[in-house]
């Protein structure tokens, strides 16, 4: 039968076992194997994203901060001290955000019913074939809902909860998961190298365990570098965009300056969502279409500007991504876990793409992830056999 393994009776004889011939599976049952465990590990991922989303968003966490964690434990400072800091540090601005957003977000969705029909009468130039249509075809309906019309069966009609409450949901989920996330973050980082120390127990020779201390210490502070630059510039991009909104007079520019910072973290998707949000917010209140185009046009170039030079040349090209793959994270994981699964979509795929890098059997794979040209490699392999030196590695700037 495929997949047994024959080897030979004498379990002493070594070059027999080496020898022994090992009948492999057939292509089609291999995939149909590997394709129903991709789509039961979907549905695990799926159902049980209340305790999947914590374990993730803390391993994130872990992993951008336990080198500052490491070197204050150099210092003397004790890394349950240090976890405990950073996490309550981390808390307190999650905190502070949540009350900046509260009045003004609740009072968006509270007029969003008023905005749309200011849209509508802005646009009622353009909408007045589709408004005919519409009522061409109630009219057709009563018509045939008349008195003459045969008996139907009644109609049942659900009633759907309304936005407040859809948002008051959506709101209670996220703030227990960041709980969750905090408490086991606090408790990753404050174990150090625990994890690191067992794994390296367990490997059988010096060399491997050199090897994979090497590679978690350059994971760490490559994800740990990307994670904090970019959530630097995200910062930064949403103070910038707030005074922005404040200089052109739109409402709530502290919103739209948080709004931004969190949605900069979504490429491409992030910035057309704002854009449309801010054009508008801005058509409902400037009362022309022309001073209305300037906060959204002022929002794409700061976002355009911020994307394609300042991002790029403070990170560099190293860790940059492909379009599609981004794109198709973003639906994959949206669809999985909603707003938050959207906001770590890019996160998890770097700390996918850098794992690949140092893994030689995986490196094939961190290449497809790769939006970048082909990084520059060594013809020769070191002498231990790893992967080849990439221009750009920590350990040849060392």
């Amino acid at each position: 039968m495929g997949g047994i393994v024959e080897r030979p009776g004498d379990g002493n004889d070594a070059e027999a076992v080496a020898a022994a011939p090992v009948r492999r599976f057939p292509p089609l049952i291999t995939f149909s194997i590997v394709g129903t465990f991709l789509i039961l590990l979907c549905g695990a991922l799926y159902l049980g994203r209340a305790l999947v989303l914590p374990i993730i968003l803390a391993l994130l966490l872990a992993l951008t901060f336990m080198p500052t964690v490491r070197g204050l434990a150099r210092r003397g400072i004790p890394e349950a001290i240090s976890a405990i800091l950073i996490i309550v540090m981390i808390g307190g601005m999650s905190l502070a955000a949540s009350v900046l957003l509260a009045g003004p977000v609740t009072q968006l969705i509270e007029e969003a019913p008023r905005t749309i029909s200011a849209l509508r009468e802005k646009f009622s130039y353009s909408g007045g074939t589709v408004s005919a249509l519409i009522e061409a075809s109630k009219q057709v309906e009563e018509m045939a809902d008349g008195p003459d019309a045969p008996d139907k069966p009644a109609k049942v009609v659900i009633a759907q909860p309304g936005i407040l409450s859809w948002a008051a949901d959506t709101l209670s989920g996220i703030g227990s998961t960041l709980a969750a996330t905090f408490v086991l973050a606090a408790f990753l980082l404050a174990s150090g190298d625990l994890f690191l120390q067992k794994v390296v127990r367990i490997l059988p020779t010096l060399h491997d365990k050199k090897r994979s201390v090497r590679i978690v210490h350059d994971v760490e502070f490559e994800v740990s570098r990307y994670l904090l630059t970019i959530s630097v510039i995200n910062i930064c991009f949403g103070v910038i965009i707030g005074l922005a909104m404040a200089a052109f007079g739109m409402p709530n520019p502290v919103m739209w300056g948080i709004a931004a910072a969190a949605l900069n973290f979504v490429p491409y998707l992030g910035a057309l969502v704002a854009v449309a949000l801010v054009a508008a917010t801005a058509i409902v209140t400037y009362p022309t279409l022309t001073m209305a185009a300037f906060p959204p046009v002022a929002y794409l170039i700061i976002n355009l500007a911020e994307g394609t030079v300042i991002t790029p040349l403070i990170l560099g090209r190293r860790l940059e991504l492909n379009a599609v793959v981004i794109l198709i994270a973003l639906a994959f994981c949206g669809w999985l876990w909603g707003i938050v699964g959207v906001l770590i979509a890019v996160p998890m795929l770097v700390v996918i793409k850098v794992f690949c890098d140092h893994l030689p059997r995986l490196a094939n794979f961190g290449e497809f992830l790769s939006g970048a040209a082909p990084a520059a490699v060594d013809a020769a392999p070191s002498a231990e056999g790893e992967r080849p030196a990439v221009a750009g590695d920590r350990r040849d700037r060392a």
